[in-house]
C-alpha cells in the first residue's frame, strides 16, 4: 500500500520533469541569425538582411532590410514577424523540412507578407527559401542559410 502511495508523487515529479524538459531543449532555438541573400529582379538586383531573430511567445522577431540596385529610392526596412510554434520547432529538431509564415511592416507602415520552407542540414544550421509578397504581381524569393545561436551576454 505504502508503494502505490509512493508511486503517485514520484510520477508526478517525473511528468514536471519532462515537461520542463521538453521547454529547455526548445530554449536553443530562442535566438536564430540568417545570412543576407541577394536574388535578380528585372534590371537589377534586392539584397536583403536580417538582425538576429529573436523568439518570443512562439514568434520570431527581427529587423529587415531590403536594398534594390540600382532604385535605391525603392529600398526599404522594417520589421519581420514569423510564426514558429513549438511542434515546428521539435520537427526541426528531428531534421524535418518546415514551412513557415509570416509578416513585416515596412517603416512606412505597408505590410508585406513572408512565408518560406527551413531545410535543416545539422542540429543547429540549416538552408532557408523566403518568399517576400511585395504585392499581387511581385514576389521576390531568397535562397540563404540559418543558425540557431545562443544569446550573448
Amino acid at each position: 500500500m505504502f508503494r502505490r502511495l509512493l508511486l503517485i508523487p514520484c510520477l508526478a515529479l517525473a511528468t514536471a520533469v519532462a515537461a520542463r524538459g521538453a521547454e529547455d531543449s526548445l530554449a536553443r532555438y530562442d535566438r536564430v541569425a540568417v545570412e543576407p541573400a541577394k536574388t535578380s529582379i528585372y534590371v537589377g538586383s534586392v539584397t536583403m538582411a536580417f538582425s538576429p531573430a529573436v523568439r518570443k511567445n512562439r514568434v520570431y522577431e527581427a529587423d529587415y532590410s531590403a536594398k534594390v540596385f540600382p532604385f535605391f529610392f525603392m529600398s526599404e526596412k522594417g520589421k519581420l514577424f514569423l510564426e514558429a510554434p513549438d511542434d515546428a520547432l521539435r520537427r526541426l529538431a528531428r531534421g524535418e523540412t518546415v514551412e513557415f509564415t509570416g509578416h513585416g511592416v515596412n517603416t512606412d507602415g505597408k505590410e508585406r507578407r513572408f512565408e518560406g520552407r527551413a531545410v535543416p542540414a545539422e542540429a543547429a544550421t540549416g538552408k532557408l527559401k523566403v518568399r517576400v509578397i511585395v504585392s499581387k504581381r511581385i514576389e521576390l524569393v531568397f535562397n540563404t542559410t540559418y543558425r540557431f545561436a545562443p544569446e550573448v551576454k
